[in-house]
């Protein structure tokens, strides 16, 4: 078979889907289940922003896929649009500092002066240059910015809170305008860690997003599935399938829909009419496989082996990166590799953060300071197949 055989196949053949974009993250769905409460706690805490007041600063807490993202950007835009012919309209900007464009605190600030239409070179100028321009950016007319930092944890992580500081001080310097900063994390402890200034400043209002239920995800999913499948085109348990394997990943919506979306594409390949639940578990195991497995074996041999040395400690939380250094010096002894420096170490450790194979964060240990612990974050299929994949690499 032939590539334009394949093309002709899918063109001839009826879809199993009528919007499959309706399943991705991408999409603002019109209505969000079992998120009402934080939905109208947050327009409450940004609603003086429609009178030209300055709305509170605020944390948003909660794991990945409980909508944090979602429903923040959703009400940032309703208020935009409520407050477009007010004296003192509302400005929302947002930016994840996961993305390479807003990772350092020099891209943060291009990237808002951009929003502006001020375009900034990504690297040459001073930092203070660089808020000079923000600044004057923000101050060009009378409005409220209201800045939406999600992942702000990675920001802080990759180059301190000073940034935090700057930004919650900018105030006192403006005389048009007014800067709100709403903050999203899914580390629960990371305000804790910051400097007591900005601690003070920032969590003036705090919400926490919990994760969703099995049952609250069915309903996430028949709500979306309505709009992504033709008619009888999912098989009796497939949604519950789906919620239920979700739920034990912490209530992820956002896995919810991917194993739904997965399922569907699976099933359209195999040119059938329905969804079945072998459709589902395939899905998660190609899920898994992808993000995991192939992105490690992506990776350089250094990068793999700091990624062995954590798999081998036979923990899945609250890995020390001491710990992990000396299995990784172990690693490197048994494979003939030359040890990297500490500094390099926790840049690598702060990559598979990044790619989502591990979670890190810091923690308090009183008077002996802050330490970074390391938990894996893949599933139980997933981690064997990582497992076995590295093992083939080193002794």
């Amino acid at each position: 078979m032939t590539l334009d055989d394949v093309f002709d196949k899918f063109l001839t053949s009826n879809s199993i889907f009528t919007n499959r974009s309706v399943l991705t993250i991408s999409f603002t769905p019109s209505t969000i289940p079992h998120r009402e409460a934080q939905i109208n706690d947050l327009g409450r805490i940004l609603a003086p922003a429609l009178r030209g007041e300055k709305p509170s600063n605020v944390f948003i807490y909660g794991r990945t896929g409980t909508g944090k993202s979602l429903i923040t950007r959703m009400v940032g835009d309703q208020l935009e649009k409520r407050s477009k012919d007010s004296s003192m309209p509302a400005k929302v900007i947002y930016l994840n500092c996961k993305m390479k464009a807003a990772d350092t605190e020099y891209r943060l600030l291009a990237s808002l002066s951009k929003e502006f239409g001020v375009e900034v070179p990504f690297t040459g100028l001073p930092t203070d240059q660089i808020y000079s321009i923000f600044f004057k950016c923000i101050e060009s007319k009378k409005q409220n910015v209201i800045l939406i930092i999600d992942e702000i944890d990675a920001l802080i992580q990759k180059n301190g809170d000073e940034i935090l500081y700057n930004m919650t001080r900018i105030n006192q310097d403006l005389k048009n305008s007014k800067v709100s900063i709403i903050g999203i994390t899914n580390d629960l402890g990371f305000i804790e860690n910051l400097d007591p200034r900005i601690k003070s400043s920032l969590s003036e209002e705090e919400l926490i997003f919990p994760p969703y239920n099995a049952v609250q995800l069915q309903d996430i999913l028949r709500t979306r599935a309505e709009d992504a499948f033709g008619e009888n085109s999912l098989a009796e348990g497939v949604i519950e399938k789906c919620a239920a394997l979700a739920a034990q990943e912490h209530g992820d919506a956002r896995r919810a829909l991917d194993l739904l979306r997965v399922a569907g594409e699976l099933a359209e390949r195999s040119n059938v009419k329905e969804v079945s639940i072998e459709h589902v578990d395939a899905a998660q195991d190609k899920i898994d496989l992808d993000r995991t497995t192939e992105f490690a074996r992506a990776q350089p041999k250094q990068s793999q082996a700091v990624l062995w040395a954590i798999l081998k400690l036979d923990k899945k939380t609250n890995i020390e990166t001491g710990e992990i250094v000396e299995k990784y010096a172990e690693v490197c002894r048994d494979n003939n590799l030359k040890p990297l420096t500490q500094r390099r170490i926790s840049d690598l450790i702060a990559e598979l953060d990044l790619f989502g194979v591990i979670n890190t964060k810091v923690v308090s240990k009183g008077r002996y300071g802050r330490t970074r612990v390391v938990s894996v974050s893949v599933g139980e299929q997933a981690l064997g197949k990582l497992q076995k994949m590295l093992q083939q690499n080193f002794l």
